[in-house]
């Protein structure tokens, strides 16, 4: 008898509003007390006994789970169990859970219907993959022509069709919750309520305590399943702490919940709760960056139009530049403008790769969690970040990715015209750091300089000392930028482009006073060739030395007036602001009291007995350290801007354009990364051992690809492996938050970011001294791709896949040095244990060999790469081409491995659990989520090229759009 469910929704976990479910319950229902962030109800289900249609008839049962809603009465399909086969007295490992925003109550019925599930494809399957197999062969030489969506593809049937109907029954809440043993047996009736075909027992679930039973008698798999992965259990104590829930709620938005049961190899029951959740950080980061980008730019056009007068044939550059930056600008600006309109969202579908307005939000980045519980080892947290792939896909990879283009950008600009200076990447990037840090420091020193006139106004010598010592500090970095010979090449360089100047040889692109690499060691300094900017009579090369020197000299002048004031007022002697001689300030009298110098206000009759002199006597020194560093500032920032100016003009409007690609890789990279940082350091509080981890060396950030060198994947994969890298730019910084605001606070410019990662003060409070005075914290990013699909086949047999080997090259040893990091940095008593528990330098060399085979889809490589990681405790996060297909198998084989090889899962029930994850877990909610649609995007031919354990289970794939 085969039936259809009635007034039956979209199977999966949706559900009415908190609001309405929230308001029905304060006035009519019980609601179900639990803490915010646990599932309000998880149980497990059992049939014994079950009545077959006929005799000798094999049962293959699953259990369709429905809501039946208190107020309307309507029965809504809530989720199903897996499929049990060849038992009469099946016992599901897949259970139920509902979420916390799911409106049930005590007086909520849950209704249970078990099914006979008919196998359509039993008796042709092994026909059908023959036939593909030689299909497969046909078409290998002319694979290069097939497209996912004409091949043929595995169809699953309807969900009402192909079961049939054995039995229902039905129970409320409230019984379950106030049964004795926390357990129902409830009798299976037919469809006129009669006949009883069997029993089903429903057992209500906690996490945190052991189930009885024995497992034996469960269906097994076949024997010696095997895969490589060890990973590292992270405790999560006080992760269910209420304080940190407005911490959480800020971060993580629309959860879905997965509950299993797996055996363990001593035959007793391990509890896994799945969980998945979309993030807020999807669109905050992008609008975060976005407004960065934009006060960035306007700041450079700014300076490029202080740049004072400039000649004929510069300043025409400079106005075609500003032209084009200020488009730019506005292109920013309207991207801006359409992610505010996007309120509420924290999710971007992988259906929405070509929309222009989202093209800097990650394509559906979530948290993937694996909470176990088990008999022995205490509870563990395991987290994945899954996201598509950080590319540029609005537009285009018909030229290639980033990687390529940068490249191809860099050999055009240095076989540019003679009308532009060549300036290495290092010196452009070198330009933007120094004038990131006079942004920096300027104004940090004139705070410092207020502040040790308030401490002499106020006559107190500690607080004097301490703000000379603060003073000097900054100001000796601040004298320090300025010592790059950037800087003085940059001076001569603009000086040349001033109107008037005559040159006495054009400037040559091939070399350049910025910089030559292939001078031998000990040479002259560039400045003294003049191939790209000659040397003019009139300039002064020895001018920048007295100018920048005359800071430090304002500084020695400070020091040695506030030694004197000590002495005299009995104070002892020596600030410690640095080396300065008695006689220092009567050699600074010429400088404080140049021509033009203001001098400082008359003494108020009525303040004079508290200040005494000591402000009087600092004030004209202060006066004279700011008016220095004011025209140091303004020289540097002018050369330099000059220099900034050399890249934008020699390739307009190709550098804007790649600047906006790479901010666009750049910003969906970064949204995983501050996610990925952000739990980890939620789950980790209470590890004394990470924490120290964390500000000593810094995180390792593994990113695991599964993209092809194949077709459009080489551009994507080249735009990844690049915005990876740049995360190496990012710093990280925690600080106590003062309201109710935890989103991470995005500051700096395009060469060196800092997130301020805000924590509630009970959370702040655990965190040891240096990370709470602000000290910055360093991440180590690398990608390890390994290409598994059809398309990468191709590319192995008729293609290229050196590009993928390079990478995986140049991430190891960027792992490596972290390795050497690590092992040199963390104290001798944290690193004996560690070494104790992991074989670290035998994975690495295990790595180090799977890295430099020659191995077709040798998927070893990411598998020992996670495990290094976790190892680490670094971050783990999984790309594909939209997060959805291939990466559901890479995160569920993980799961599954780590249940393995950590918590004892029983080896003959690896491939079952991996069937149920695959099929009712999380993986296959963000599969519906993207695409409306429960199916992988596989079909069978494609999946005879995948390696064995990233195939999913049969029925759940089939022709959908990616």
């Amino acid at each position: 008898m085969e039936i259809k469910e009635e007034k039956t929704a979209e199977e999966g976990q949706h559900f009415l509003p908190t609001a309405q479910a929230n308001d029905l319950g304060e006035l009519q229902f019980t609601s179900i007390q639990k803490s915010e962030n646990e599932p309000k109800l998880e149980f497990s289900l059992a049939c014994k006994d079950l009545v077959a249609p006929a005799r000798d008839c094999k049962l293959n049962t699953l259990v369709q789970i429905s809501v039946i809603h208190p107020a309307e009465q309507s029965v809504t399909r809530y989720s199903s169990t897996e499929t049990v086969e060849g038992t009469r007295n099946p016992l599901f490992l897949t259970g139920v859970t509902f979420p916390p925003e799911y409106p049930i109550y005590e007086e909520t019925n849950i209704k249970l219907t078990v099914y006979d599930v008919k196998d359509k494809f039993h008796d042709t399957k092994i026909k059908w993959r023959r036939r593909m197999r030689k299909i497969w062969n046909l078409l290998k030489i002319y694979s290069s022509m097939v497209r996912t969506s004409a091949l043929p593809e595995n169809k699953e049937p309807r969900s009402d069709v192909g079961r049939s109907f054995l039995g229902c029954a039905s129970f409320k809440v409230g019984d379950l919750l106030k049964s004795k043993e926390q357990l129902l047996t409830l009798s299976l009736r037919s469809s006129d309520g009669g006949k009883a075909v069997g029993t089903i027992d429903v057992n209500l679930l906690k996490m945190g305590e052991i189930e009885d039973g024995e497992t034996d008698h469960i269906t097994t798999d076949a024997q010696g399943q095997k895969s490589a992965l060890a990973c590292e259990s992270i405790a999560p104590e006080g992760a269910n702490d209420k304080d940190n829930l407005p911490f959480l709620n800020a971060v993580l938005k629309n959860p879905v919940y997965k509950l299993y049961r797996f055996p363990t190899s001593d035959n007793k029951w391990m509890r896994i709760r799945e969980q998945m959740y979309e993030t807020t950080l999807s669109f905050h980061i992008p609008k975060e960056l976005i407004s960065l980008h934009i006060k960035e730019d306007l700041r450079r056009n700014q300076e490029l139009k202080d740049l004072g007068e400039l000649a004929p044939h510069w300043d025409n550059l400079r106005k075609n530049v500003l032209a084009h930056c200020e488009q730019m600008v506005n292109t920013y600006q309207d991207i801006l403008a359409e992610l505010g309109k996007q309120t509420g969202s924290s999710f971007r579908p992988s259906c929405s790769k070509g929309e222009k307005t989202l093209e800097f939000v990650p394509i559906n980045l979530h948290l993937q969690r694996m909470h176990v519980h088990g008999p022995q080892l205490k509870d563990a947290l395991y987290d994945v970040i899954t996201v598509g792939a950080p590319a540029a896909h609005c537009q285009g990879f018909k030229n290639g990715g980033l990687r390529k283009l940068l490249n191809r950008f860099e050999m055009e600009r240095r076989n540019t015209g003679y009308q532009f200076i060549y300036y290495s990447p290092e010196n452009t990037a070198k330009a933007k750091e120094v004038l990131g840090n006079i942004d920096q420091l300027q104004p940090l020193i004139s705070t410092h300089a207020d502040g040790l006139l308030n401490s002499a106004s106020q006559h107190s010598p500690d607080s004097l000392k301490n703000s000379l010592k603060m003073l000097s500090e900054k100001t000796e970095l601040f004298v320090h930028a300025f010592k790059d010979q950037l800087v003085r090449s940059a001076l001569l360089a603009l000086y040349t482009a001033r109107p008037g100047c005559v040159l006495k040889k054009s400037p040559s692109p091939k070399n350049t006073v910025a910089e030559d690499k292939d001078k031998p060691e000990g040479s002259l300094p560039p400045i003294q060739r003049q191939d790209s900017i000659p040397h003019h009579s009139d300039y002064d090369e020895e001018e920048w030395d007295r100018v920048w020197a005359n800071v430090g000299k304002s500084l020695n002048c400070i020091i040695a007036m506030v030694d004197r004031l000590l002495e005299k007022d009995g104070g002892i002697s020596g600030s410690g602001g640095g080396g300065s001689s008695e006689s220092a300030p009567n050699d600074c009298s010429d400088s404080t009291a140049k021509e033009g110098e203001p001098n400082p206000p008359p003494a108020d009759p009525t303040t004079t007995h508290q200040r005494g002199d000591w402000y009087e006597q600092l004030y004209p020194l202060i006066l004279t350290l700011k008016d220095c560093m004011g025209d140091v500032v303004n020289r540097a920032k002018q050369s330099l801007t000059f220099v900034l100016l050399q890249e934008l003009a020699c390739s307009l409007p190709q550098c804007l354009m790649l600047t906006l690609r790479r901010d666009v890789v750049f910003s969906q990279a970064l949204a995983g990364l501050v996610c990925g940082f952000v739990m980890k350091l939620h789950s980790s509080l209470n590890d004394p051992d990470f924490l120290q981890q964390l500000h000593m060396v810094g995180l390792v950030v593994q990113f695991e690809g599964l993209l092809s060198t194949y077709s459009e994947e080489i551009g994507m994969l080249e735009d990844m492996a690049v915005g990876i890298s740049d995360l190496g730019k990012v710093a990280f910084k925690i600080t106590e938050a003062k309201s109710n605001d935890f989103l991470p606070v995005i500051t700096g410019r395009r060469e060196h970011y800092v997130i301020e990662v805000k924590l509630p003060a009970r959370m702040f409070e655990l965190l040891p001294p240096e990370i709470k005075e602000g000290k910055l914290l360093h991440v180590y990013p690398v990608l390890f791709n390994v290409g598994i699909n059809e398309q990468q086949t191709l590319a192995e047999r008729f293609g290229d896949v050196s590009l993928q080997e390079s990478i995986n090259q140049e991430n190891f040893g960027l792992l490596k040095e972290y390795c050497q990091l690590f092992t040199e940095k963390m104290p001798p008593e944290c690193l004996s244990h560690f070494q104790e528990q992991n074989d670290l330098k035998g994975l690495l060399e295990n790595l180090y060999q799977n890295v430099q085979a020659k191995k077709r889809k040798n998927v070893e490589i990411v598998w020992l790469a996670a495990t290094i990681c976790r190892k680490l405790h670094g971050i783990r996060i999984t790309c594909c081409k939209s997060a959805k297909d291939r990466t559901s198998m890479s995160v569920t084989l993980e799961q599954c491995a780590i249940l393995r090889d950590e918590h004892q899962l029983h080896k003959d029930f690896f491939i079952r659990a991996l069937d149920c994850m695959r099929r009712e877990g999380c993986r296959i909610e963000n599969v519906l989520k993207n695409i409306k649609c429960r199916k992988y995007a596989f079909n069978m031919l494609q999946l005879m090229a995948f390696p064995k354990y990233y195939r999913p289970p049969e029925g759940t794939y089939g022709k959908a759009d990616s």
